[in-house]
C-alpha cells in the first residue's frame, strides 16, 4: 500500500493541482482514457493517485481512506462538522479562489446588509406566513454564519442545480453561492450583500488525521513534503 493522495478528477482544479505538483518535481497524470479515474505519479515512489470528485475528497479524508487530499476549503468546512479535528491544512495552493456570498434580488433596493436582510426576512414572514427561503448547497457554512450574526426568520432550501436561477424560478427569495467574478449574479439580476461574505475559499492540500500512517508511508510523506515544501502533519 502506498501513500494515497486524492485529487479532483476533472476540470480546472485537476489541471491546476497537476501543475502545482509538477512545478515541484512530482508529475501527476491520468492513465488511460479521459473518462478513466485512474492516475499515475512520477518523480517519487510509493505514492498512489486517487482521482475523485472535489466533493468526495472531504469524505475520504475524514474516513482515513486517503492520506492527503486537494479540494476547496469551502467543501471541507461545509461537509465536515469537526473539520479541524478530522483534517489538517498543510498548504493553500494559490488557485481555485472563490467567495461564498449571500445575494438578494437587485430590486430589493433597501436590502444591502445582513441587518437589512434580517428585517426583510421578518417582514416577509409577517406578510406571507412562511420564512424567507435562501437557496444554497452550503448549508452548514451559511447556517453558522447567519446564526453568529443574529439573522432569523429564514429557511435554507437545497439547490441541486444552478443556484443563481432559483430566485428567477421562484423557488427561493435569496441565495448563498460561490462566485468568482460576480458576472453570473448580475446576469440573474442579483447583488451580493455588502457584509455577506460567508467564506473565502481556495484549493488546499489537506492531511487526514484518521489515516493509518505506517513506517513506509511516513517515509514517503517526508520525501514528498520536502519536494513540495510543506510542513509534515501532526503525529507523523
Amino acid at each position: 500500500m502506498g501513500l494515497k493522495i486524492g485529487v479532483p478528477s476533472k476540470g480546472r482544479l485537476m489541471d491546476k493541482t497537476f501543475d502545482w505538483f509538477g512545478a515541484r518535481g512530482v508529475t501527476m497524470r491520468q492513465s488511460g482514457a479521459d473518462r478513466e479515474y485512474a492516475g499515475v505519479v512520477e518523480g517519487i515512489g510509493g505514492v498512489d493517485l486517487v482521482l475523485l470528485s472535489a466533493s468526495e475528497v472531504p469524505r475520504e479524508l475524514a474516513a482515513g481512506r486517503i492520506h492527503l487530499g486537494v479540494t476547496g476549503s469551502d467543501l471541507v468546512q461545509d461537509k465536515l462538522a469537526d473539520w479541524a479535528g478530522q483534517v489538517q491544512a498543510l498548504a493553500p495552493l494559490g488557485f481555485g479562489q472563490a467567495d461564498l456570498i449571500l445575494a438578494v434580488p437587485l430590486a430589493w433596493i433597501d436590502v444591502d446588509t445582513l441587518d437589512d436582510l434580517d428585517a426583510a426576512a421578518a417582514a416577509f414572514r409577517a406578510t406571507h406566513g412562511h420564512r424567507l427561503r435562501i437557496a444554497t448547497k452550503y448549508h452548514r457554512l451559511v447556517r453558522d454564519f447567519l446564526t453568529v450574526r443574529g439573522v432569523a426568520d429564514y429557511q435554507l432550501v437545497d439547490s441541486q442545480g444552478a443556484t443563481e436561477g432559483t430566485v428567477k424560478n421562484a423557488t427561493a427569495e435569496a441565495i448563498a453561492d460561490i462566485t468568482s467574478s460576480g458576472e453570473t449574479l448580475r446576469a440573474n439580476h442579483l447583488k451580493a450583500l455588502s457584509d455577506g461574505l460567508v467564506h473565502r475559499s481556495e484549493a488546499v492540500l489537506y492531511a487526514a488525521r484518521a489515516a493509518a500512517w505506517t513506517g513506509g508511508e511516513k517515509q514517503t510523506l517526508q520525501v514528498l513534503a520536502g519536494l513540495v515544501g510543506v510542513t509534515l502533519p501532526d503525529g507523523t
